[in-house]
């Protein structure tokens, strides 16, 4: 059994990725023109900062150049997260977007915009937002009705955490 460049870095980097409390999502190697570039994107349950994504990379870094895993020729490693419209392939990562909203393709066809509210072994519990003025719904999405699913960018979402607006209120406004 062969095993591609992207599987042998992954077997080589991923325990390192681990023991620096993150999880390795993706692998590319490509080539631009004469150079290669290895992307590597990593995440974790509370996210990583830009000092996280430095130590992982000096880590990598290092690691790669004590092995021939990326051959003789140049490259440039390029470490980073999944960016905020990232694709749902893992259950860890539907219990990273919980709150957000996410666009789902459907196996039978269609498409639902909804928040995922919680996330167990089986499925999720979404909010369906309301149209014209309805209220949201909820609804329960089975893992298996799910042929593929994105998080949502959402520029100008309410804060629900601090409906009551006495919180923003100096001292002199609540004299």
């Amino acid at each position: 059994m062969s095993t591609t460049q992207s599987e042998r870095l992954r077997e080589l980097l991923e325990p390192l990725v681990a023991s620096q409390g993150l999880d390795l999502e993706e692998i590319a190697v490509d080539s631009v023109g004469r150079r290669r570039v290895l992307s590597v994107v990593v995440d974790s349950d509370t996210g990583a900062d830009l000092d996280r994504i430095a130590d992982v990379s000096r880590a990598l870094s290092a690691k790669l150049d004590e092995t021939d895993a990326m051959g003789e020729g140049e490259y440039t490693l390029e470490v980073g997260t999944p960016g905020a419209e990232r694709s749902l392939t893992q259950h860890r990562h539907y219990v990273r977007a919980t709150d957000r909203l996410v666009r789902f393709q459907l196996h039978e066809g269609g498409e639902l915009v909804a928040r995922i509210l919680a996330v167990d072994e089986d499925g999720l519990d979404l909010e369906v937002p309301g149209v014209k003025g309805r209220k949201p719904t909820t609804r329960r999405l089975p893992f298996g009705d799910i042929d593929k699913a994105r998080v949502q960018v959402e520029f100008n979402r309410k804060d629900t955490k601090n409906t009551d607006n006495t919180d923003n209120k100096t001292e002199e406004e609540e004299a």
